[in-house]
């Protein structure tokens, strides 16, 4: 069953652009069923307890490719399920009315529409491959994925064909690659040392083995994060996401919100705590690099969001900073750190998700781009805008929102640490903040309070796009308030798989 997850969206994904649709909408419905079936077996996978370990390939020695599902696979692949549904809904009608992307005709297809045919094939194809990181048991079937990750994802980050999406696919593959290799090193070196490949809190080395490899083995480790830091756009790492924004915002946010970010990020969690181990990395130089990287990078991504005009990018270097948080909470090297690692994974996916849907939806009406083209729309697009600001609040950390939540965590587990790399963090994270209700809120100000010169015929005829983006834009809106007024079911679980 644990299989069928990760081969469900992988092979009727790869089927879509062989059949002979008759038109759009059956495709579509094809394509929703399918996700959905798949998060079906997700969460039968996490509500029914007791699946078993299932081994795909077997290779020399302790080598396999195997999956099973524990605490942590849990939290991102319920993660990953919730949204992908919500996310393939929105496409539809992002796609079905872009001329760049090909027509319909009274509900058949022409052909410009492979097109759509081949972006849905990856995009539903991509959703197994996450699910493999997450499903993975053991550090070289999750090395597989990751890497299969990026051949799915840099189809859909050229899918314009401009030549600025192929610029941006070409430099989101050299980095991907790039750090693959550093990732590859740790991989070695995990199965060299360790007493199992096998996914283990607490860490896998053998402690006898390496003990006069304590130097080799810590600087293995920060290539290995950095390696893995290249998805979780970590400074200096980090150029290649605003510039795939490129991509149709369905792609974008999914690369920002949930698939190739949160797998960076999710390969970092492994690689410390299930891997390497806080007994042999903590108050080492080696967490002190990572920490103090990944402090810079909560400053400068904040801080280039607040320069930065175009939406989309604006919120890529939103998303630089904010995985970092994810990225600092590990870096802590303490239960509590985790939990608030995994809390803030969980928060940001949702908070960013939706401000990426509304700035698409926002682009796909009016065709605008900058937020200074943006004054008065918040009259004419009320209900975008509108959820747009929420989404800002909790970004910002606002009580009561789902951003409060993982950001008291994050400054709960810094402050319990108490060093001054520490404390350090916690700054950052208050300076990200107020930068955070600079680049968020003026798009709400701009859009609601307009200068009062602006042209008004300029809006003339936009409004509210229909229900397949609008239904996304609204859950996503209650789920940030619910997070934030009741997280203690979530939290408790992560407290169980953080082992607090």
């Amino acid at each position: 069953m644990v299989f069928a997850a990760v081969i469900l969206p992988i092979l009727a994904g790869g089927l879509i652009p062989l059949i002979k649709w008759k038109s759009g909408r059956i495709r579509n419905i094809y394509n929703e069923c399918i996700v959905l079936a798949t998060t079906a077996i997700v969460w039968y996978l996490i509500l029914v307890p007791g699946a078993e370990r299932f081994t795909l390939v077997r290779f020399q020695g302790d080598l396999n490719i195997s999956f099973c599902v524990d605490g942590l696979s849990m939290i991102f692949a319920g993660l990953v399920s919730l949204l992908w549904p919500l996310a393939t809904l929105y496409a539809f009608e992002y796609m079905d009315h872009s001329t760049a992307y090909g027509h319909t005709h009274n509900g058949k297809l022409s052909p410009r529409d492979e097109m759509p045919n081949i972006f849905f094939m990856f995009y539903t194809m991509t959703y197994g491959v996450t699910l493999g990181i997450a499903l993975a048991a053991n550090i070289l079937t999750m090395y597989c994925f990751y890497e299969m990750l990026t051949l799915v994802t840099v189809p859909l980050v050229m899918h314009t064909l401009t030549r600025s999406a192929i610029l941006a696919s070409r430099k989101y593959m050299y980095y991907s690659l790039g750090g693959a290799a550093f990732a590859f090193l740790g991989m070695i070196f995990v199965i060299t040392y360790g007493t199992t490949i096998d996914f283990k809190l607490g860490g896998v080395l053998d402690m006898n083995a390496v003990a006069d490899k304590t130097g080799v083995l810590l600087l293995i480790y920060v290539f290995a994060f950095m390696g893995f830091s290249v998805k979780a756009a970590v400074c200096p790492f980090n150029s290649w996401l605003p510039d795939a924004g490129v991509a149709p915002t369905p792609v974008t946010a999914l690369l920002h919100a949930v698939a190739v970010v949160k797998s960076g990020a999710f390969a970092i969690i492994r690689l410390t705590f299930y891997l390497f181990g806080t007994e042999f990395l903590r108050g080492t130089w080696a967490q002190y690099v990572t920490m103090a990287i990944v402090i810079i990078t909560i400053i400068y991504g904040s801080a280039r969001a607040v320069k930065e005009p175009h939406i989309k990018r604006r919120l890529a270097y939103s998303t630089i900073s904010n995985l970092s948080y994810i990225v600092f909470g590990v870096t802590l090297m303490t239960p509590l750190g985790m939990a608030a690692a995994l809390s803030h994974m969980i928060m940001h996916a949702v908070m960013k998700i939706c401000s990426f849907f509304c700035a698409g939806a926002i682009m796909h009406k009016t065709g605008r781009e900058y937020v200074y083209e943006l004054d008065g729309l918040g009259y004419k697009m009320p209900q975008v805008f509108g959820i747009f600001t929420i989404s800002a609040f909790a970004l910002m950390g606002v009580p009561g929102l789902a951003g409060f939540v993982s950001k008291w965590n994050l400054v709960s587990a810094a402050l319990e640490l108490g060093t001054p790399l520490a404390y350090a963090g916690v700054v950052a994270l208050l300076i990200s903040a107020i930068l955070t209700a600079i680049y968020m809120l003026t798009v709400s100000v701009r859009a609601f309070f307009p200068k009062a010169d602006y042209n008004t015929r300029v809006n003339e005829g936009i409004k509210d796009p229909g229900l397949k983006m609008l239904i996304p834009l609204y859950i996503f809106a209650i789920a940030m308030i619910v997070l934030g007024i009741n997280s203690s079911l979530i939290m408790d679980f992560i407290c169980k798989v953080a082992a607090i």
